[in-house]
């Protein structure tokens, strides 16, 4: 159970929510989401109240305004690089030849031009990160949330992804929230907050 929760993440802002496992990261990030019901308080997003929406309203904010990056990267395997990253855009009715342009820009953002074609078998871990990012990213959502995006990664890839995840948010103009247990992932973000039993607090 969340108590005690107030947090506020400015467009390019990129901000950490620091926390043991199992104290509600992740939460904490589908609440956010409208994943997850609340009992009191209000949740918005870009100006709309998620917390007060209908469920296909919050579907619709969601697809159209949310990205989100999980630990198990959630690429689906019958897919290739490009059609995984231009999923987000086929939901949203995008022309094919509109869906190929971006989800192409957005693979190359990432370090991936040329494997496009790809299937998620024939990738390492943090490229599979890679491609979970990009295709969080195509759509230019207002909300980024990463969920311990690093937790399944060795060192070298996890620095080169929570980089990514910064330099990607902020060149998107996107409100960035990292859910992580890592103080060294922690650290390069903008703010830091702690999450415990009786609340978040903010550090530094």
């Amino acid at each position: 159970m969340l108590n005690a929760v107030s947090l506020e993440v400015a467009a390019g802002e990129y901000v950490a929510v620091l926390g043991d496992s199992g104290i509600g990261k992740s939460t904490l990030l589908n609440v956010i989401a409208g994943l997850e019901p609340i009992e009191s308080g209000r949740i918005v997003l870009d100006q709309e109240e998620v917390s007060a929406m209908s469920d296909d309203a919050r579907t619709l904010l969601r697809r159209d305004k949310l990205g989100f990056v999980f630990q198990a990267f959630h690429v689906l395997p019958h897919l290739t690089v490009q059609e995984n990253v231009g999923l987000p855009l086929l939901l949203r009715g995008m022309e094919k030849k509109e869906i190929a342009r971006k989800a192409s820009h957005s693979i190359k953002a990432v370090g991936l031009g040329g494997r496009e074609a790809s299937l998620p078998r024939e990738l390492s871990g943090g490229e599979l990160q890679r491609v979970a990012i990009a295709r969080a990213l195509v759509g230019e959502p207002a909300l980024l949330l990463a969920d311990e995006p690093t937790g399944n990664l060795d060192p070298e890839n996890a620095r080169q992804v929570l980089a990514l995840l910064k330099t990607l948010a902020r060149e998107k103009g996107a409100a960035a929230i990292l859910a992580t247990h890592s103080e060294q992932a922690a650290a390069g973000c903008d703010r830091v907050y702690r999450l415990t039993a009786e609340g978040l607090r903010p550090l530094g």
